[in-house]
């Protein structure tokens, strides 16, 4: 099975109408640090001023949190409106070199030297982005046999149409065409299409998109990466052999974009497994019984298992030699004992008495083998 890496990405139009005054622009648009941002924007006026819209006419753009707030920034754009293109209703712009601090909130006036004076109250909002976004590439996953046809499209968003990214597949093969496109609201993204001839070479073969962004005298690259968690393992600490009763922690880890959201832990037993707990840590005590123990991480794009992971509990003490020493009116024992933690041997005095029938016992709470 051919697997691919997929990321989706959602773009709005947004037309806010003011009585008969509406402007059209994106919500949003994100930009990269040290390139160029063109606002895609148009806008409807009241019939009765229609005829105002003319020659006097120009564009100015605002920024600020709220409209009544904002501040002329026009000068910040390199390219603004002509009066032409306000005739015919077309407010689009281009703001040039565009920085961290430029992100913001931004509003349209068209403003005339008669009684067309108007802001509208609806903006976009630019973020802007020290590195540029990471492509999409899709299908995520195909099945197809041997001899068919394979199309894959990787797209990334071209906020600046004058120094839009180039497109690079791995592995290369086959042929591939790149094409700018228009969103539904008007902004533009480039899309690279790879087709090639499936075989048996490329069964479980992952193909990857890598976007070369250009900015002010640099290059920046973005790519996309395998999303579906791998590399899941669990760190056992203390490590090594524990006696009963010692705390252990386990911590569970796994490679995965987007990041795990849930990590749940299981007790492997040989002929089932049982969900015990979730997060990505699990505290145990051990025991003799403790058992095996894997993890699992997910996320949006699947899951990833660990390797079983065995506990080695070793008993406080272990028995090694008894000897008796019968007495006719005392009776004591000593039992040669390994301390198993402090690798030493200890004696231990076993205090035995007559019963009531005369046959010695041995008096001791409770010694674990």
């Amino acid at each position: 099975m051919l697997q691919f890496v997929i990321v989706f990405s959602l773009f709005c139009v947004s037309g806010v109408l003011s009585a008969d005054f509406q402007i059209f622009l994106p919500e949003t648009i994100e930009a990269v640090a040290g390139s160029c941002v063109t606002i895609p924007c148009s806008f409807e006026i009241r019939d009765n001023y229609k005829t105002d819209l003319g020659d006097t006419c120009e564009a100015i753009w605002m920024k600020g949190n709220i409209l009544s707030s904002a501040q002329d920034v026009t000068s910040r754009f390199i390219t603004k409106a002509t009066r032409g293109d306000l005739k015919n209703k077309i407010c689009t712009s281009t703001m040039n070199n565009i920085q961290i601090a430029d992100g913001g909130s931004y509003f349209f006036r068209v403003q005339c030297n008669n009684a067309l004076k108007y802001s509208f109250p609806s903006g976009v909002n630019i973020n802007v982005k020290a590195d540029p976004p990471k492509p999409t590439l899709s299908p995520s996953e195909l099945e197809v046999e041997e001899g068919a046809s394979v199309s894959l499209q990787c797209s990334a968003p071209a906020p600046c149409p004058s120094l839009r990214p180039t497109v690079t597949w791995t592995p290369r093969l086959g042929t591939s065409q790149e094409t700018l496109m228009e969103n539904q609201d008007k902004t533009k993204v480039i899309k690279s299409v790879l087709n090639f001839t499936a075989s048996h070479l490329h069964h479980g073969q992952r193909f990857k998109s890598t976007t070369t962004n250009y900015t002010q005298g640099n290059v920046t690259q973005a790519q996309t990466s395998d999303n579906r968690p791998k590399n899941t393992t669990v760190l056992v600490s203390p490590s090594g052999p524990v006696q009963q009763g010692t705390n252990v922690v386990l911590k569970c880890s796994s490679d995965a974009n987007p990041a795990v959201q849930v990590y749940t832990w299981y007790r492997a037993d040989p002929q089932h497994e049982t969900r015990i707990h979730t997060g990505p840590d699990l505290t145990i005590t051990a025991a003799r019984n403790t058992g095996a123990f894997l993890c699992q991480a997910e996320n949006d794009l699947g899951t990833g298992r660990s390797n079983r992971t065995d506990i080695d509990v070793q008993c406080m003490y272990h028995i090694f030699k008894i000897c008796t020493f019968i007495s006719q009116k005392r009776y004591k024992g000593q039992i040669l004992i390994k301390d198993n933690k402090a690798e030493k041997i200890l004696i231990m005095d076993l205090i035995l008495k007559n019963n009531s029938v005369g046959v010695p016992g041995p008096i001791y709470s409770y010694l674990q083998i």
